[in-house]
């Protein structure tokens, strides 16, 4: 080959992922992002909002699904405040972004080997900077003030002439720190799962034991959403709620699908809801949550079981998806891979799973109101819902249960012919 068709191919590669292709890439995110928010918080009745407050309230959803902040301030008048805080990712539109936006990150690296470092932190700070720009359009639109009407029978609202309100404003700094930082694992995460994607020479060596276990347990997310996806639309074709359903499908699934996946290994979460206010979950988590008790409550397959016996399905449920995720691995693993690797492996990724989704779904929201400083009014000029997990119980579990599971789908793939396996001879 010549130096001159060196070089033309060279620059065909470099033009392959350039600014269009980023661009492109950047706003398939941001489309996909808005359309799911928009049509989550459309079923969820958000278009009944005054003013323009929808589209800022899509924005603000679009902001917190990267991991952004979104600050709540109120007042009540002279003599009264209002206090509102939110910690939540709505995942279905953080689910939907991430696999957007690796998608279009791959799309310009197949069928490739092998890739310099360069080149992919070219490609990358290309997308982070068209990112950076994204993030301040959204913090600029994620913004409003909103009027909380009182239903309050004691009158004293009416006597101090208090007017509650409570509004919404993205953070510039945290932001574009967080959505960085988002972008940054999506893109780290796409190059760990996917088996065409090229490597820099260096870390070739390391595909062959961290991408089969970074791609069974994206297929094991995946798996629970999809299923959590075919239950939602049982649930709203056959009992009602057909919108509500909707909304948690497009705005929370995988919020209750990878807790309930958690629960089905045998972790304890704990939380309260008080007050007018909730969480987009089934009834039985709501009624575990809402125990009347000063400390908070445990949510955990037993507690639920209380309200609702099929939840001890939750079990083998969790048990045949990691067992099925376990022979994935196997499957995708050189031939030579001994079952004690596959154990330890598996261990380490889902140790590595559970740990992001203690940290990625729990919740804490407040919203309360004080005249002259006394505390809250209760009722329904307060309320608080907090769920967290005792994260270092789920922790172990995982590593008992990815052990376990890593052995025997190590077992169940030896028939199966793998990469680097001598075809048998006839």
């Amino acid at each position: 080959m010549s130096a001159q068709q060196t070089r033309d191919r060279s620059g065909a590669g470099r033009a392959a992922h350039g600014w269009p292709q980023a661009l492109a890439a950047v706003l398939a995110g941001l489309v996909a992002m808005g359309v799911t928010a928009g049509l989550g918080l459309w079923a969820a009745g958000a278009t009944d909002l005054p003013g323009n407050a929808f589209w800022r309230v899509v924005a603000a959803v679009l902001v917190m699904a990267v991991g952004g902040d979104v600050a709540f301030a109120g007042e009540a008048g002279a003599i009264a405040e209002t206090r509102a805080d939110l910690t939540a990712l709505p995942l279905s539109v953080t689910l939907v972004g991430a696999l957007v936006v690796a998608a279009g990150f791959l799309r310009p690296l197949r069928h490739r080997a092998v890739a310099g470092a360069a080149e992919l932190a070219s490609w990358a700070a290309r997308l982070a900077a068209l990112w950076v720009l994204a993030l301040i359009g959204l913090c600029a639109a994620a913004r409003y003030t909103f009027v909380i009407p009182v239903d309050d029978p004691t009158g004293i609202t009416d006597l101090f002439d208090v007017t509650p309100t409570v509004g919404f404003r993205a953070s510039y700094a945290l932001t574009l720190v967080y959505g960085l930082l988002w972008l940054a694992g999506v893109l780290a995460l796409a190059l760990l799962v996917s088996r065409r994607a090229p490597l820099p020479a260096r870390l070739v060596r390391f595909q062959e034991t961290v991408r089969p276990a970074a791609f069974a347990m994206v297929v094991l997310l995946l798996a629970c959403v999809a299923a959590g996806l075919i239950t939602g639309f049982v649930v709203a074709a056959t009992r009602g709620h057909t919108a509500e359903t909707f909304a948690v499908i497009l705005l929370g699934l995988p919020n209750l699908v990878w807790l309930s996946f958690t629960l089905g290994l045998g972790a304890t979460w704990e939380g309260r809801v008080e007050g007018p206010f909730g969480l987009p979950m089934p009834e039985v988590l709501d009624q575990v949550l809402r125990t009347e008790t000063p400390e908070l409550s445990e949510l955990n397959v037993g507690t639920l079981a209380e309200y609702d016996g099929r939840v001890w399905w939750l079990i083998p449920a969790a048990a045949v998806l990691l067992l099925a995720a376990a022979v994935v691995m196997a499957v995708r693993s050189p031939a030579r891979m001994r079952l004690w690797q596959h154990a330890v492996h598996l261990a380490v990724a889902l140790v590595l799973t559970v740990l992001t989704i203690c940290l990625i779904a729990r919740v804490s929201a407040h919203y309360g109101l004080s005249l002259l400083g006394i505390g809250d009014l209760g009722g329904a000029l307060g309320g608080e819902v907090i769920l967290r997990p005792r994260l270092w119980t789920a922790l172990g579990l995982a590593a008992a249960w990815g052990l376990v599971a890593g052995f025997l789908g190590g077992l169940l793939a030896r028939p199966v012919h793998r990469r680097g396996e001598a075809p048998a001879r006839r």
